[in-house]
């Protein structure tokens, strides 16, 4: 789906048409966020974006990997997916492919035995970046990731809004709150919520470096289906291309080749380079010619994060030898 754009406003006469609907769901996931959950044996990192798609887990998810592996941890992601047929996005979903590109990823409903397999490979930390919500396993640290600049939106749960579930219950089963931000996009401070007392962490999503070089100057057309696709053009912007074109789709769409056969049209047309996300090229079918702009999350004191983090695994150490 894409998001309507009043869930992005004040809260309007569409969101509160649509409130009693909203606190049926709130009362769902609300009741979803306290019901208890199993541990596994490994200390757990969970990370839940406040809305429904876009804040950026996934991003966070492989800072976090990539922090660890620099601490000599040997992290492993567990997520949801389809099935481990292929290696291919239909099978087992575009974030496990992203995933996987890092550390050890394992795909399926039951996490507790991911969690298992995981620790008999050798893994000595599991990160879930969908695991927040659904409450498949109890987290040692618990990160809640918001975007900037969209924040929790009009502050309604869906179909009034975009939050995932009412904003008091996800703050308080967040260890920390990470603001991200991304190019052409400052922090709007009266959308990021009130922490409330919950440990604050912020981080930048931007292109790694030499990769704004490579599209500084060129014309371009971009195509996406991710939560948030204006957030992949601005950052196109910011590298200093000139989007020139755009058509989003829905998150995660499964693109036909009707479909890439016309965007590679409207790019000769325009006389642009076809581009789009890391997380809509592993959607692509095989031979489509179409140029990928990366994104990294980096966070702004990474030195503190990383104490935060170590000192959050030692303690869950501790409870599991006590």
């Amino acid at each position: 789906m894409r998001a309507p754009e009043f869930w992005r406003s004040p809260a309007g006469l569409r969101a509160h048409g649509l409130a009693p609907l909203a606190v049926l769901y709130a009362s769902v996931a609300g009741a979803r966020l306290a019901r208890p959950a199993p541990r596994a044996e490994l200390p757990t990192i969970v990370i839940g974006g406040l809305t429904l798609g876009g804040d950026g887990k996934t991003p966070t998810a492989l800072a976090l990997a990539e922090l660890l592996l620099r601490q000599g941890e040997r992290p492993a992601f567990l997520t949801r997916g389809y099935g481990r047929v292929r290696r291919q996005a239909a099978d087992v979903g575009d974030e496990a492919l992203l995933l996987a590109a890092v550390a050890p990823t394992f795909v399926g409903a039951d996490r507790l035995a991911g969690a298992r397999r995981a620790r008999a490979e050798g893994a000595s930390v599991l990160i879930l970046d969908d695991g927040f919500h659904s409450r498949r396993l109890e987290p040692d640290l618990a990160i809640l990731v918001v975007d900037a600049g969209y924040g929790a939106g009009n502050g309604f749960c869906p179909p009034a809004g975009p939050l995932r579930a009412p904003l008091a219950a996800q703050l308080a089963r967040a260890d920390v709150l990470l603001v991200v931000e991304t190019p052409g996009c400052e922090t709007l401070p009266d959308r990021v919520p009130h922490a409330n007392g919950v440990e604050t962490w912020r981080a930048k999503l931007q292109p790694p470096p030499g990769v704004a070089a490579r599209f500084g100057g060129a014309r371009v057309f971009a195509f996406a289906g991710i939560g948030r696709p204006e957030k992949f053009a601005r950052s196109l912007a910011s590298a200093g291309a000139t989007v020139v074109g755009t058509r989003w789709f829905c998150d995660h769409h499964a693109f036909s080749r009707r479909e890439l056969q016309e965007l590679q049209a409207a790019a000769r047309k325009s006389s642009a380079r076809l581009v789009t996300t890391q997380k809509d090229a592993a959607r692509l079918a095989q031979g489509f010619d179409a140029e990928v702009f990366p994104v990294a999350l980096a966070f702004e004191e990474e030195a503190e994060v990383a104490a935060r983090v170590s000192r959050a695994l030692a303690r869950a150490r501790r409870k599991r030898a006590a």
